[in-house]
């Protein structure tokens, strides 16, 4: 099975979020299982950089504004990945992340950035561009990539397959209607049914209206997007492709990245029945933020965009109640201007208790895990979530709200489930103050009892969320669009 999987960001050489943490881990582990996996990715300047090998695959020519693009083929200097790259420098080499300039606003010309990805990826799977390789089918992730599954489907003759995944609904890649003509398209996919979105043109429709099969992060994630609550408003699309259609397979951690018996970015390494070197992450963690140093007092940490989907809004309303309760609060994150100032304030009213980094910071990332007892996240909706999954291979406690990936991967501690031991978190319900602090007062109840928070932390370290189980299902989906039997 010949697999192009076309993205905007991988890390470790880009990452704004999880989406390039699933670039950099899955492919690799396809690898293993023996498909031959390819990637294609934009000219960005610390991609280009991050491959070893180029070679000139083909000119391709002054195409979405751009008055040279090359298409090049190499290895990706940290995995041995092979990726093409859409060399465009008038598009891509510019400061700034794949979608936002350095003050944070998007770029004008992310229409045809966008577009120019899902061209190119479109004319390598339909075997236009390398006539050395050619794919059975091309997986598309997220809006910047979506743009593909458009071209694929005005091709008459293609018959590569396509899958395309959502990693998030909310962001939905909408420019305006009079710059459709930039793309290329027949007149036919800007009607209502296909790109057309509230008077806008929305890239995220053309993955979910023509791919053959739409996967999302997570299956409860997957069920979540055909709601009006949570679908922003294409919930309808996604129902009219049905169940057989949609399905969820859930993230997972790359375990080559995210150990604590490891890992060369914490204090000390540790395991799930030898817990010493945990107190000392937590102990440098402490110190490093300015912390009161106290072993005793829960330490809980926040590793999040600041943005309002995160919940983040009822966190700050409950804070003086968690200060009552005597714990300390750990914050690292950039996003939205009002929460980075509320969340800078609140620490300078609780100094020693409260510290605050408005940063994005991986090597700090991981500390803030491995030293912290338990890691918050009462997102409004989540499509999967990595950090929770992180925090349980940490012995970090997650309490996250239940919703998307956070209910499928936390079991909440409850007297029953602490009897049969499958507790691994706590899980509150509605999104409210009060029962985001319930849940954390409930935390830092069994936190204090010792045996019984110990257990909680071995049994969620021994949680298996690995690639290779995900890796699996991606494997018997293809399978299956192609038509092929499973081996």
């Amino acid at each position: 099975m010949k697999v192009l999987h076309v993205g905007a960001e991988i890390f470790p050489l880009i990452k704004t979020g999880g989406l390039a943490d699933v670039m950099g881990a899955l492919p690799q582990v396809l690898l293993a299982q023996g498909a031959d996996v390819r990637l294609v990715l934009p000219g960005l300047p610390a991609i280009m950089a991050g491959l070893a090998q180029l070679r000139l695959v083909c000119d391709i020519g002054p195409v979405f504004g751009a008055a040279r693009v090359r298409l090049y083929l190499g290895l990706l200097a940290h995995s041995g990945v092979p990726a093409y790259v859409v060399d465009a420098p008038y598009l891509y080499q510019r400061a700034g992340n794949p979608y936002l300039d350095v003050d944070g606003s998007e770029w004008s010309d992310n229409l045809q950035r966008f577009g120019l990805l899902g061209w190119v990826a479109a004319h390598l799977g339909s075997g236009e561009l390398d006539t050395d390789w050619a794919p059975d089918l091309v997986h598309a992730h997220d809006w910047h990539a979506a743009m593909c599954c458009a071209y694929l489907a005005a091709h008459p003759g293609s018959a590569v397959g396509s899958v395309f995944t959502v990693h998030n609904l909310a962001y939905q890649g909408l420019f305006d209607a009079s710059d459709y003509h930039l793309l290329g398209l027949p007149a036919r996919f800007m009607e209502h049914h296909a790109l057309e979105f509230h008077g806008q043109l929305a890239f995220m429709k053309a993955g979910l209206a023509y791919a053959q099969r739409v996967t999302t992060v997570s299956p409860t994630y997957a069920r979540e997007m055909a709601t009006a609550e949570f679908g922003f408003g294409l919930d309808g699309l996604i129902r009219s492709r049905g169940p057989a259609a949609v399905s969820g397979i859930l993230n997972g951690v790359d375990r080559t990245v995210w150990d604590p018996q490891t890992d060369a970015l914490i204090e000390a390494n540790y395991a799930s029945r030898a817990l010493t070197g945990k107190a000392q992450c937590k102990a440098a963690l402490q110190q490093a933020l300015g912390l009161l140093v106290d072993a005793k007092a829960p330490l809980l940490s926040i590793v999040s965009r600041l943005t309002p989907q995160k919940g983040l809004d009822l966190l700050l309303t409950v804070l003086p109640d968690l200060m009552a309760l005597g714990v300390q609060l750990a914050v690292q994150g950039t996003g939205d201007a009002n929460l980075e100032a509320a969340f800078m304030q609140a620490a300078d009213r609780h100094p020693g208790r409260m510290a605050v980094c408005i940063a994005y910071d991986e090597s700090l990332a991981h500390r803030m895990i491995a030293g912290a007892d338990m890691i918050l996240l009462p997102s409004r909706f989540e499509p999967c979530g990595l950090t929770q999954l992180y925090g349980l291979r940490y012995g970090t406690v997650p309490v996250v709200r239940r919703v998307g990936g956070l209910a499928d991967t936390v079991v909440d501690t409850t007297p029953a489930t602490l009897a049969d031991d499958t507790a691994t978190g706590f899980v509150f319900g509605p999104a409210t103050p009060a029962a985001l602090s319930g849940a954390v007062e409930r935390a830092v109840r069994l936190y204090r009892q010792g045996g019984p928070w110990r257990a909680v932390m071995q049994r969620a370290m021994a949680q298996d969320f690995s690639w290779e189980h995900a890796a699996q299902e991606y494997m018997a989906l293809y399978a299956d669009v192609m038509g092929r039997p499973i081996d």
